[in-house]
């Protein structure tokens, strides 16, 4: 099956498509079959789709493995990341597609960063050759092998400008230059999706993390930043529209607040900046557990915000009837494909 095909099918709980024929007769026809897919689905199978748990082979964040097969036979996962090997993966997408209501086909991540069987120079070192014809190869050697294993999705390239060197993550970005960056992110993203993922080699990008998430004040991780729109715009967003204007296929927002609001919930940066003002039409998925970690900025955690909130798949709006909704579910926002429009989550009193 096409890598573009397989991501249209996974990606049916987050976007309501018209069944159309604008955009040609493949993409009329695909239109048409995505929207009576989406006719037949259930509540509780679309937040399924907006679920990403960890199998925990390739380890970041607090492991979350275990009962991924009876996740996938009731269709509460739309992907899962860190599974590593051909038959692990290939046994599990069989599940999907076999023995699922909707037989949808599942999304599968990795961190390849810098290689995935062959392991090349950290990006920070790769950036320092100036040589984006290397990088963009060296993408495309690691999306070969990993495709090869299975793997349809890299969360990568990390673009994140930083001027701080006590910012450990430093060494997976392109350092603090925004011309350089931008180069560095087009390169990339032409590595991981080369002829617009029309190959079975060729797997989707993750451009991260949007945005400004190496601005971290005190060079802490997780950590608050502040800046005015002048210098977002002249430093550090350069990097992130490079990746957009290249095409790449999904974007993942960052821990770290913008103007006060987690970037995790900011209308003006996922909705605004990133849709409207940019054109990106892409797949949008949290960094891990952000959903949760937005408590940390002051946000009420998603169990006891109010249950008219709703969570906003591009412009289309699936209000939850019950708080409950989610609770009962297994749900692992680990990250979660989640893209939202308010500016904040109302905190009841």
């Amino acid at each position: 099956m096409k890598i573009r095909n397989l991501i249209s099918c996974a990606l049916c709980g987050l976007t309501l498509f018209a069944c159309s024929p604008s955009g040609g007769e493949k993409d009329a026809e695909m239109d048409c079959f995505i929207t009576d897919l989406m006719e037949r689905m259930t509540l509780r199978e679309k937040l399924g789709q907006l679920n990403l748990p960890s199998g925990g082979d390739l380890v970041t964040g607090s492991v979350m493995n275990g009962e991924l097969s009876d996740m996938i036979r009731k269709q509460e996962i739309g992907g899962f990341f860190n599974v590593k090997g051909i038959q692990k993966i290939n046994a599990l997408q069989h599940l999907a597609v076999e023995e699922s209501r909707l037989k949808i086909p599942l999304l599968v991540g990795a961190d390849v960063i810098h290689g995935y069987e062959t392991i090349f120079p950290i990006p920070l070192a790769l950036s320092c050759s100036w040589d984006t014809l290397a990088v963009e190869r060296m993408a495309r050697i690691s999306a070969i092998e990993a495709s090869a294993d299975g793997i349809n999705w890299t969360f990568s390239p990390m673009v994140d400008i930083c001027r701080d060197a006590r910012w450990g993550r430093i060494a997976e970005g392109n350092g603090e230059d925004p011309y350089l960056g931008s180069l560095m992110a087009k390169a990339y993203v032409r590595g991981y999706q080369g002829n617009n993922m029309q190959g079975n080699d060729e797997i989707l990008a993750c451009v991260k993390h949007f945005a400004l998430y190496g601005a971290s004040e005190s060079g802490r991780d997780y950590n608050t930043m502040d800046m005015s729109r002048l210098r977002m715009y002249n430093e550090y967003l350069a990097p992130y529209k490079a990746a957009v204007d290249a095409g790449v296929g999904s974007v993942m927002s960052s821990f770290n607040i913008v103007d006060g609001i987690p970037a995790t919930a900011n209308k003006w940066l996922l909705t605004d900046l990133l849709r409207d003002e940019w054109g990106f039409g892409g797949l949008l998925v949290t960094d891990y557990n952000s959903i949760a970690e937005m408590s940390s900025h002051g946000v009420a955690p998603l169990k006891v915000v109010s249950p008219n909130n709703a969570l906003v798949f591009g412009r289309k709006a699936l209000s939850i009837s019950s708080s409950d909704a989610l609770a009962s579910m297994k749900v692992h926002s680990m990250p979660s494909f989640f893209s939202v429009t308010p500016n904040r989550l109302n905190v009841p009193p």
